[in-house]
């Protein structure tokens, strides 16, 4: 017949337990338990918290003492105790010394007991929400392989456990197309933790594209080592990413170890993500050859930048290429005006209609004065046209005074005729 193991042992074994499957430390649950010892002590014995308790990991006993002080007429039996009962316990104790008395459990009161329990399960839930936390911190602005646990039916979020935590991936933050079924393993990015009264929550994502970027970080030894920086991302999720990538070293190149033998690494990352387009693009400090590239698969016949220092550009493309440039519903242009940091007008070899292909970007001094050469063209018609009035009406005037002479004349020759 096997002996009933102490109610001690059975406690340490407990801890252990709570250690190995919740994560949470044996030393912080001795702690929550110290705590609720003293408070059902408080409870229990008019206020008195001045408690010891001991635990022995080697035995696994806990350890429980009241102390109270020797005096020679005891007038608070919570927190006093007579000389004669003192020395029972300690031989050489004197007027004025602590004692502690060994507290059995058993002897708690109903409330007590109940605020104990109440302590050390509060104690459970409050390490539990620090380990959740502590897993989160240590993957913030990483990426994490997760086990989707569950995914609702009804708005499409998947509850995912990372390592010993959990959350929750919106379905805003999975990638479009993406069919996410109980058990699979996928990686996540870490974008933020958050606390509140319901504990810590880690705000996850599929679509953010700093998930790219870690994973080329996990998948490229040169972009680990810092021979090859990642200088930009951008991207439409489920769709296509384009990424600028620069190497520090002179012979390497960082395209292609990004692309790795036959194409494996890109090809993994590109699994990862369901088929996820990716352009790897070699950074410039020019902006007009880092332009030209970012626009790739199109051929970019010219770039010109805005004078003025704005970041905008226009660039020239073959007419044959112009829907390649511009991409399915505009994407191609606009994740490379993402990846570059310039508003990019796309514009045909040949010019649209009615435009002048010689003048990129109009000088504003040409403006001013084509401004202020309008402004003499105006005076200058008004000059002008106060002339040919003025003529008019002296030429008619003229031509009265003609007709009054020609009208004389002929009556003069009129009157000669009847002489």
């Amino acid at each position: 017949m096997k002996k009933n193991k102490e109610p001690e042992e059975n406690l340490f074994e407990a801890l252990t337990l709570i250690e190995k499957e919740k994560g949470i430390p044996a030393d912080f649950m001795i702690s929550q338990i110290s705590k609720a010892i003293v408070t059902a002590c408080k409870n229990s014995y008019g206020g008195n918290d001045d408690v010891t308790v001991e635990f022995n990991k080697g035995t696994g006993k806990l350890q429980a003492r009241l102390n109270k002080v020797v005096v020679e007429e005891v007038s608070d039996i919570n927190r006093e105790i007579s000389l004669e009962q003192a020395r029972k316990i300690t031989a050489g104790a004197q007027i004025g010394d602590k004692v502690g008395i060994t507290l059995d459990p058993k002897n708690f009161g109903r409330i007590a007991v109940m605020t104990a329990r109440n302590m050390i399960r509060q104690g459970i839930r409050d390490g539990e929400k620090e380990q959740a936390l502590s897993e989160y911190q240590s993957k913030l602005q990483d990426i994490v392989t997760a086990t989707v646990e569950q995914v609702d039916p009804n708005t499409g979020n998947a509850t995912l456990r990372l390592g010993k935590a959990i959350a929750v991936l919106p379905k805003n933050d999975q990638v479009a197309g993406e069919v996410l079924n109980v058990g699979d393993l996928i990686k996540v990015y870490v974008v933020n933790v958050k606390t509140g009264d319901r504990g810590p929550r880690a705000i996850i994502s599929r679509t953010h594209p700093d998930l790219v970027k870690r994973l080329f970080e996990e998948q490229v030894p040169e972009i680990f080592d810092g021979t090859v920086q990642i200088r930009s991302v951008s991207r439409e999720a489920g769709s296509r990413t384009k990424i600028a990538v620069y190497s520090n070293d002179s012979e390497v190149d960082a395209v292609g170890a990004c692309i790795g033998p036959k194409g494996q690494r890109v090809g993994t990352i590109v699994n990862q993500l369901g088929g996820e387009k990716i352009d790897i693009i070699e950074y410039n400090e020019d902006p007009v050859e880092f332009i030209k590239k970012a626009l790739s698969p199109a051929e970019v016949v010219k770039v010109a930048l805005d004078p003025s220092g704005e970041k905008i550009c226009k660039a020239t493309v073959p007419d044959s290429q112009l829907s390649l440039a511009i991409g399915n519903k505009g994407q191609n242009v606009r994740l490379a005006a993402k990846l570059t940091g310039w508003k990019i007008d796309i514009r045909p070899e040949s010019g649209f209609f009615g435009e002048d292909e010689e003048d990129d970007f109009p000088a504003p001094e040409a403006e001013e004065k084509t401004e202020d050469a309008a402004e003499e063209d105006v005076f200058a018609e008004e000059a002008a046209g106060d002339v040919p009035e003025n003529d008019a009406q002296e030429a008619a005037e003229a031509d009265e005074d003609a007709a009054d002479a020609e009208e004389a004349a002929e009556a003069d020759e009129a009157e000669d005729e009847n002489f």
